[in-house]
């Protein structure tokens, strides 16, 4: 039973897998009041890890309840994370010309509820500051050059601190971050790529693909780290082309899927259901 005082909260956690756990995060939230009413959890064979992704309802004040999680994660080593549900989470958006996927975003936030909060767009090109402006977004243009590109770094670095951003999207972003970038902000970006990684990479991928002739096209979300295009995958998802699908309707097939993909991995991360499991992710849909 829940009241008008209570708080509606979201408990996701990591630890090395053993008896008792479940048994002890259920008691936990229970001696405190708390109602749970969703709960998920996963046991990695492979890695020894667990994972746990819990929402409660609860009239104990939040700084009680991570003082007692702080405590019972020292007994089984947990990493964990305890945030209100369905807040949105501080996001800055790096574009280049594409504008299909900043479009999606920008109308799942304004009509579906995704749970983030855009607190900027930066780009390299200016071709879609007025899509920007559209969506009532900051539009910072950041120009990069092979000479420039640790200045520009810097300053989406300044951006990062400014906003006090949480996760940064690469929505079809046209250039390599740096590994220096990558591993400050590790955990905290990610990018949509076109195809299953690592076919058809460089420029026109739907030109290879045509010139191929694939039967399925896809779109991959991942977790940026300093190896391109490597980081671990949050979400996948294909499309199905045959020969009659020329080279502009299988960009448009394929823009539709980044769309989907994208929007999946980021409400995912945005409501806390991706734990990082080493090179892979564990996902609580």
């Amino acid at each position: 039973m829940t009241h008008d005082g209570d708080q509606h909260l979201v408990l996701s956690l990591s630890c090395p897998d053993r008896p008792g756990i479940v048994s002890a995060v259920a008691g936990l939230l229970a001696e405190h009041g708390g109602n749970i009413t969703e709960s998920q959890q996963f046991g990695d064979p492979s890695t020894g890890l667990f994972f746990m992704r819990v929402q409660v309802q609860t009239a104990a004040p939040r700084e009680e309840l991570e003082q007692v999680l702080t405590e019972l994660a020292g007994r089984f080593e947990m990493d964990w994370q305890l945030d209100v549900v369905g807040r949105p989470v501080r996001t800055l958006v790096l574009v280049s010309k594409a504008g299909h996927c900043l479009s999606d975003l920008g109308y799942r936030q304004r009509n579906e509820r995704l749970p983030i909060d855009v607190v900027g767009v930066v780009s390299n090109h200016r071709d879609l500051e007025s899509m920007a402006d559209f969506y009532g977004y900051d539009f910072t243009h950041i120009p990069v050059t092979r000479e420039t590109k640790p200045q520009a770094e810097a300053r989406l670095l300044e951006l990062v601190e400014q906003h006090d951003v949480e996760l940064v999207v690469l929505a079809r972003y046209m250039q390599v971050l740096s590994d220096d970038l990558c591993r400050k902000l590790e955990g905290r970006v990610i990018n949509i790529h076109h195809s299953f990684l690592p076919s058809f990479k460089g420029a026109r991928p739907y030109a290879q693909a045509h010139q191929r002739g694939v039967k399925l096209i896809g779109a991959t979300a991942h977790y940026v780290t300093a190896d391109l295009d490597e980081g671990p995958i949050i979400e996948q998802d294909v499309e199905r082309v045959d020969h009659s699908d020329d080279e502009r309707e299988m960009v448009s097939l394929g823009e539709d899927v980044e769309r989907r993909v994208l929007a999946r991995a980021v409400r995912w991360h945005a409501e806390h259901r991706v734990l990082r499991d080493g090179a892979r992710t564990v996902v609580f849909r």
